[in-house]
């Protein structure tokens, strides 16, 4: 005998004294909002963490009797109305001062285009510095009342964790993720429906559903192709954040590009501003000016508006890391968008030439042609971009070209410790949060004893070393060591020698990622190594 197998799940009831949890798991301001993460990790603190400080997974898991009991406990409730009162505070405030000259909130709109967002490890679709950079400009951007939207896309397995081997080598795992455990839902139009839209690929039109992320005062929409009306093959398109081959990148690309900007106006959104946040995005730059000629433009004066709307953002200063694909490739999947633009094939592909790209198109020099306002990410790097983009302004020295600068800065209240914000809240005062900005201000910490600073910074340190040790002691066991090898490996990572140099790689070893720079002086090197009063 056959049959149906069913899940159930039983989801606890949130009692009405605490029913706005659910509204603050459903906002990623919790994420750098320590007084609501607290409401979660008070009701749980082992559940809390298994969860990976998740709160929708949280709330359908913690015990219905903890809930009861947080709802009668008057401590609780306590620091559920206070964290609800900043909350409620902070979604009342307006924009910033000083915001107000270069973006009117009633006319301007800033559409934030990048592959991956690090806001959260409750929404794994980010990998790396790129992705944490996306992340602290939506939460500055909430902070500052800037009117801004975000897109990207909504990766099914997002970016691998990697372990090493006992042989020292990288492995890469990927864990799919259920989107009703992610701190996002169904973007719709004003009647309810969910919103869906559309991009031609050869042969086929895949469709993408949007998603909403609620980021405070902003929202981030992702693009999602993983729906029964698409292939098999297209359905894995939003997979994995970086996966595959070309094809599979020049597909992505594509998805986010045209994709992205046609998730703009399903939702009646009209940004007056564009930025690419790396060269990913810059298909966005071939739908804007296809929108401009099917209102009778030519090619040349819409790619002109275009660019005079949009800024780029460039960050990897070594050829290696900027996409590159082959011409083939491009006009197999972009000959017809091309010809839509009044342009041949031939035309297209000399927006995206460089020097280094011969037979290809650099999505980095299509990014630079089709903006007017370009920056690196620090000073030096602003340099050396300019240097090696300077191609595309042969006439004009590279230091005089228009890319300059805007240094990466961190979301202070995500990245900040909770005993510096402790030290900084005693000496002086909680007002240093809304001073962030006023250099004036910040003479202030010369008032802070040196001792201070020291010791707190020697505490963090030692946890820091505890929590290196902790993992390097599980890679270890994992892969066969003895006891006394594990030792051995790992006895410079006490948190009791505070006076030891830790040197680490905490990158993947791609080319591009510079793995050899400490390599780059053997003499300096070799002090350091050999100086027996300072071990590493």
């Amino acid at each position: 005998m056959t049959g149906t197998r069913y899940r159930l799940e039983v989801q606890p009831h949130i009692p009405e004294r605490l029913a706005r949890l659910q509204e603050l798991a459903g906002d990623l301001a919790y994420s750098w909002n320590r007084q609501v993460r607290g409401l979660f990790y008070r009701l749980d603190p082992e559940l809390w963490g298994r969860c990976g400080h998740n709160p929708k997974v949280f709330l359908r898991r913690v015990a219905q009797k903890r809930l009861n009991e947080a709802a009668e406990d008057r401590i609780y409730r306590e620091e559920y109305n206070r964290a609800l009162s900043a909350y409620d505070t902070y979604q009342r405030e307006e924009v910033r001062s000083g915001i107000e000259p270069h973006l009117d909130p009633a006319v301007d709109l800033v559409a934030y285009f990048c592959a991956e967002f690090g806001l959260h490890e409750s929404l794994p679709i980010y990998s790396g510095g790129l992705g944490i950079l996306a992340g602290d400009h939506c939460k500055a951007a909430s902070d500052l009342g800037i009117p801004f939207v975000a897109v990207g896309m909504l990766y099914r397995q997002g970016y691998f964790t990697q372990t090493i081997d006992g042989q020292g080598n990288q492995l890469a795992h990927y864990h799919p993720t259920a989107f009703a455990d992610l701190p996002a839902e169904p973007a719709r139009d004003p009647g309810g429906g969910e919103i869906q839209v559309h991009v031609d690929l050869p042969g086929r039109r895949v469709a993408l559903r949007v998603w909403r992320v609620k980021v405070g005062h902003i929202d981030l929409y992702l693009l999602d192709s993983d729906t029964t009306e698409n292939s098999e093959a297209d359905r894995s398109l939003t997979y994995q954040l970086y996966g595959g081959d070309n094809n599979t990148r020049i597909q992505q690309e594509i998805v986010l590009g045209l994709g992205g900007v046609r998730a703009l106006r399903a939702l009646g959104l009209a940004p007056t501003v564009w930025h690419i946040n790396e060269g990913h995005p810059a298909f966005l730059i071939l739908e804007r000016c296809r929108e401009y000629v099917a209102q009778g433009m030519d090619f040349d004066g819409a790619l002109e508006l275009v660019a005079s709307a949009t800024v780029f953002t460039t960050h990897t200063p070594v050829p290696a890391g900027h996409d590159i694909f082959d011409h083939g490739l491009v006009t197999s999947y972009l000959g017809e968008s091309a010809s839509q633009l009044g342009i041949d094939a031939d035309q297209f592909l000399a927006l995206g030439s460089s020097p280094n790209s011969q037979g290809g198109f650099n999505m980095t020099a299509f990014a630079l042609r089709g903006s007017r306002f370009h920056n690196g990410v620090s000073r030096i790097h602003g340099a050396v971009a300019s240097r090696m983009e300077s191609y595309i302004w042969p006439q004009v020295p590279p230091d005089e070209n228009p890319i300059h600068h805007v240094t990466n800065g961190v979301h202070v209240p995500t990245f900040l410790a909770r005993e510096w914000v402790n030290l900084l809240d005693m000496r002086l005062g909680g007002e240093w949060r809304s001073e962030l900005r006023n250099e004036k201000y910040w003479e202030r910490i010369e008032e802070i004893p040196d001792y201070s600073f020291w010791s707190l910074r020697q505490s963090l340190k030692s946890e820091f070393l505890a929590e290196v040790r902790r993992r390097a002691t599980l890679q270890h066991r994992r892969n066969g060591c003895s006891p006394s090898q594990i030792e051995r490996l790992t006895r410079y990572l006490s948190p009791e020698e505070l006076n030891v140099l830790t040197m680490g790689f905490a990158r993947r070893f791609a080319t591009y990622k510079r793995a050899t720079l400490l390599f780059s002086d053997p003499e300096r090197l070799a002090r350091i190594l050999n100086d027996p009063q300072r071990p590493v």
